[in-house]
């Protein structure tokens, strides 16, 4: 398989294959990679894959995408990545063995599809665990180290620094925005002192750190000479073995390949639910993709209304949802490339105006008139919602969820009239309750469980960087440590 950039440029090799763009990010004029063409998935295939456990099933999609490691290599970097001893924190009552279980409110119509059972809690485990299991194999063949540069609204950080940490050859450098963030998520991030665990606490927006990242990474002198990799989601691999799990959680929720399902995705950086689209391009039979977002409604308002119109720092709320607090979606470019017919000149057109600070508007344009056909709908959530949300489904189920899952089980049933009758809804589930307690305890007036492997981890001494959002002090402070 090889790769391309949404704004036709590559780079060197012409045409890259995966471990080529494994470790970089971004594509060197700025744009993301892709795939040149999405693998179709055959109906037989879908008849041999529901049997198939988790790391079976990461084997056989991601082999559509990795053509360039052995496949006896891929097969064991999947086995060691998909087990129940690192997905361990599943839902009582759920099987462990099943790694992402569905866990059902209403049977068989609306179900919570469990992504949050690994090391730190939160979904962003499913593919930063295998993407820590594939840079240690890559670089060990290439004999090469990298130092990987990253943003984390709250989760992507920590599930990277507990993919990465002891890992031969890479250090990590996580920007996070100073004080934003859950004491639990802080806690989780900054009390880890392993030598190649850099913190980097910004004083402002998610938004900030993350145009940190992406200037470092378009300044080529500088990332070939610090050898600077991404772990955020603007990493394909990230995407790549998101797709895994949209896969399973249909098997999971119907009896038969004939049968459709519908996803309901909270998001903020758009990566979640782009692996669910092109889960859906591959011929996943996904009815509806509904995508939540909350205060912060940047996503929501395009899928309305055709405009894109990304917020600067001052104008992005600080939410009870904090991960997604996020105004400029980094993956969103991925879904317009193939909203506009894959054209990467009027990729780079549109994103020469976001790159500027404005806004794109599609409304009433050809483009905008296809939402329907790729199956978006979208809407937005509030804090209001989200206690209102997190209180029924407790008292109702006797499920206790996060406030992000929260926003996608609101937004679902905000929806639920636009999914077909017969046709279950899973909403993805991002991070277990403890992550968030304040709000737990604001609306169900008690602290959330939690498990024993992070009793007092609030108390544990903290190691972390304090710093202005400026791009070239952060420079500095990567240049020193490599």
């Amino acid at each position: 398989m090889k790769y391309i950039s949404t704004r036709g440029h590559a780079g060197q090799p012409a045409h890259p294959e995966f471990c080529d763009i494994l470790l970089g990010g971004l594509a060197p004029d700025g744009g993301l990679y892709l795939p040149e063409h999405y693998p179709q998935v055959t109906r037989a295939e879908l008849d041999a894959w529901r049997s198939l456990s988790y790391a079976e099933l990461a084997f056989a999609i991601l082999s559509k995408f990795i053509t360039d490691i052995p496949p006896a290599d891929l097969k064991a970097i999947c086995d060691k990545t998909y087990t129940a001893d690192v997905y361990r924190h599943v839902r009582e009552g759920d099987k462990a063995s099943d790694i992402t279980p569905v866990h059902w409110l209403e049977e068989g119509r609306l179900g919570l599809l469990e992504l949050s059972n690994g090391p730190t809690l939160a979904f962003k485990d499913m593919a930063m665990q295998l993407l820590g299991n594939l840079f240690e194999y890559v670089l060990a063949k290439r004999g090469e180290t990298i130092n990987i540069l990253g943003a984390t609204s709250g989760d992507t950080g920590s599930a990277a620094e507990y993919a990465m940490r002891g890992k031969h050859g890479v250090r990590v450098f996580m920007l996070s925005p100073h004080g934003l963030m859950s004491p639990f998520q802080r806690a989780q991030m900054y009390s880890l002192h392993d030598d190649n665990i850099f913190n980097i606490a910004v004083t402002g927006m998610f938004d900030d750190a993350q145009d940190i990242v992406k200037a470092v990474s378009n300044d080529h002198a500088f990332k070939a000479e610090h050898k600077i990799g991404a772990v955020n989601s603007i990493n394909w691999a990230r995407v790549a073995a998101q797709i895994v799990y949209y896969f399973k959680g249909y098997f999971a929720a119907t009896k038969s390949n004939d049968d459709q399902v519908a996803f309901c995705v909270p998001s903020g950086n758009f990566g979640n639910i782009c692996a669910g689209h092109i889960a859906r391009q591959m011929g996943l039979p996904v009815a509806k993709l509904i995508l939540a977002t909350n205060e912060n409604d940047v996503l929501d308002e395009f899928f309305r209304t055709g405009v894109y119109r990304p917020r600067k720092a001052a104008e992005t709320h600080v939410t009870s949802s904090p991960s997604m607090d996020i105004s400029k979606a980094s993956n969103f470019e991925r879904f317009v490339f193939d909203l506009v017919g894959r054209d990467p000149k009027k990729v780079a057109a549109l994103w020469a105006e976001v790159d500027a600070g404005r806004a794109f508007d599609l409304s009433g344009s050809a483009e905008f008139a296809r939402i329907a056909e790729f199956g978006f709908v979208s809407g937005a959530s509030s804090h209001a919602g989200r206690l209102a949300t997190i209180r029924k489904v407790f008292e109702q189920y006797g499920v206790m969820i996060d406030t992000h899952t929260a926003d996608g089980v609101k937004v679902a049933w905000d929806h639920a009239a636009e999914v077909p009758a017969g046709v279950p809804l899973l909403v993805l589930e991002t991070a277990l309750p403890v992550k968030f307690a304040e709000t737990i305890v604001e609306a169900l007036g008690r602290q959330p469980e939690r498990p024993a492997d992070f009793e007092g981890i609030e108390t544990l001494p903290q190691r972390v960087e304090v710093m202005a959002p400026d791009v070239d002090a952060v420079k500095r402070f990567v240049a020193e440590r490599t």
